[in-house]
């Protein structure tokens, strides 16, 4: 049925009136819109107010009306829970065992980043250059202790740099190839180690014999140990330098001292190799070659002056002598020939003196 055939086909409105009526309508609509962006404002004067209570009065009603719909959704969740709870419990335990490898990778991982920070805080006196390296062989016997670190020659380590993990020392470099070198361990039988004891200063000789606590010999001094002093580097010889950590007196069972040693609290799998020769290479000479040299006072001028000037004189010509005359000796007179001795008579040669009586 088309408009014109309904019972409104007769309506007309005059323009007038549908223009009030528009503006009319736009008019309540500019209020409602004034009056919902001024909503702060009205919330004080009451608006606020009177909406809060109608939602504090329709509160319990929602809360009764929520309440099946809950029980509902909870009691499907049970039943699908039930249902799957086999799939479920397989898909949590592979879970678990993935959770439990990344933990333990983690471990690992902590472990290890604790270890670089304890190497990369280790610091000698004085300070000398180093290389981080990695133990990856082990080298085993009756009487020989040693490693095989994956640093060599390319990264500057030479034949007798100390060797060093986040602990202490753990022995020194004996063998060097271009990308490997070998350690010689503090237990080995060759191994010898000058150390002080840092309580009383008193020097040692740590010797190796193949065991894991290594022996004290040569001990100076009167009681100069006791059980639990601490063990330093004492530098002497210029091996190592002076002061770094080597271990703990102790005493054996058959009363010989002997070191536990730092470096045996953890695996010796990360190491620093000092870069140490001898105590020349902690200096450089190019910086004492620019050190200036403060300028002669007027004594010590003069004093070179005159040292200069006699180095420089000719040496001075001894003055010619005469000859002296030895002095006259006086001949010495000439001794009369001793008479010789006379022979002794015999009672038969000698000369009778008494005359024989007549007869």
């Amino acid at each position: 049925m088309a408009f014109r055939d309904g019972p409104f086909q007769d309506l007309k409105l005059p323009l007038t009136l549908a223009v009030v009526a528009a503006t009319v309508v736009a008019i309540l609509a500019a209020l409602v819109l004034l009056v919902a962006d001024r909503r702060a404002v009205l919330a004080v004067s009451g608006f606020a107010t009177a909406r809060n209570v109608v939602a504090h009065g329709l509160a319990p009603a929602g809360e009764v009306l929520e309440a099946p719909v809950r029980w509902a959704g909870d009691g499907i969740d049970a039943v699908g829970g039930y249902f799957f709870a086999v799939s479920e419990n397989r898909r949590l335990k592979a879970r678990i065992r993935d959770l439990e490898t990344w933990r333990d990778e983690a471990v690992a991982l902590r472990n290890v980043n604790e270890r670089y920070e304890a190497l990369l805080k280790l610091k000698t006196d004085p300070p000398a250059p180093s290389v981080a390296a990695r133990s990856v062989l082990d080298v085993r016997g009756p009487f020989a202790n040693a490693r095989v670190l994956d640093a060599g020659a390319s990264a500057g380590v030479q034949v007798g740099d100390p060797v060093m993990s986040e602990n202490g020392l753990v022995g020194r470099i004996v063998g060097v190839v271009p990308h490997a070198s070998r350690v010689l361990m503090l237990t080995d039988v060759e191994s010898r180690t000058p150390v002080l004891v840092d309580r009383t200063n008193a020097r040692a000789l740590l010797t190796g014999d193949g065991g894991p606590n290594p022996r004290l010999e040569y001990i100076r001094g009167q009681d100069p140990v006791k059980e639990g002093d601490v063990l330093l580097t004492s530098g002497d010889g210029g091996v190592f330098p002076r002061g770094l950590p080597v271990g703990i007196v102790a005493k054996d069972l058959r009363g010989a001292w002997r070191a536990r040693l730092y470096s045996d609290r953890t695996p010796i799998d990360y190491v620093r190799i000092l870069l140490f020769q001898d105590f020349a290479a902690t200096v450089d000479p190019a910086a004492l070659s620019a050190t200036a040299v403060p300028p002669l006072t007027a004594a010590e001028e003069a004093d070179r002056s005159l040292a200069l000037a006699k180095a420089a004189a000719p040496p001075a010509k001894p003055a010619a002598t005469q000859p002296t005359k030895a002095p006259a000796v006086k001949p010495k007179p000439a001794l009369a020939p001793a008479p010789a001795p006379q022979p002794a008579l015999s009672p038969s040669t000698a000369p009778n003196t008494l005359a024989s009586p007549t007869p």
